[in-house]
């Protein structure tokens, strides 16, 4: 019997109206059910979507990447399997945002950089502090390394497409920390920093009395 798989599909796709809906016809072409879109970043008549989807077993995933691809003008970025009770990137934030709120004083800066981690799929995260990594989760750049990064990219704005693909970062001002993440496996877009930049906000007055 086959197995169901749940999958996330980030497209590139003409920003006009239709384009989504033809993605959509696509993917039910190949039996699949769209459980979630999101709009990751959009511009310059583009926008990039990322759309959660349940397949009907593992085989058809080289069908659905030609099915979509041959919507006029679209471009599959990437397919990746993910776990069935994938949240919703925005439930999960507010999700951390909570946990933060209620656990203990002492437990925020590793519920932050594990709530981070998962609401951008990041391989690590850190609280920085200068050249000292204060907490980490994942195994993360060396602190000299991030601290030279940061330094060298204060004229960049972290929440648009000027900023590295594969790095995401927000300063806690008051606590004169950074929050840093990163990851390797795709790239990360406007609308999963600025997710960062608030998280690091919330946390930024829990975090000022104790870190």
């Amino acid at each position: 019997m086959s197995k169901q798989v749940t999958v996330v599909v980030r497209v590139w796709m003409p920003d006009r109206p239709g384009a989504l809906g033809q993605v959509a016809s696509r993917i039910g072409a190949v039996r699949g059910d769209v459980l979630a879109i999101e709009i990751l970043e959009h511009g310059a008549g583009r926008a990039i979507d990322e759309l959660s989807v349940r397949l009907p077993d593992a085989s058809v995933l080289d069908l659905l990447a030609a099915e979509v691809s041959a919507v006029d003008g679209v471009d599959v970025e990437s397919i990746r399997a993910v776990d069935e009770d994938r949240a919703d990137p925005s439930l999960a934030a507010l999700g951390v945002a909570a946990a933060l709120a209620e656990c203990p004083v002492e437990d925020r800066a590793e519920i932050l950089c594990r709530g981070v981690q998962r609401i951008a799929e990041a391989e690590w995260a850190v609280l920085l502090r200068d050249e000292e990594i204060v907490h980490v989760v994942g195994d993360a750049p060396a602190g000299p390394w991030l601290a030279a990064f940061i330094a060298g990219s204060e004229h960049l704005d972290g929440v648009d497409d000027s900023a590295p693909d594969d790095l995401v970062w927000a300063p806690l001002e008051e606590s004169g920390l950074t929050l840093v993440a990163g990851r390797g496996m795709h790239p990360i877009h406007e609308r999963e920093r600025v997710r960062v930049s608030l998280m690091a906000r919330l946390a930024n007055a829990l975090l000022t009395p104790t870190v």
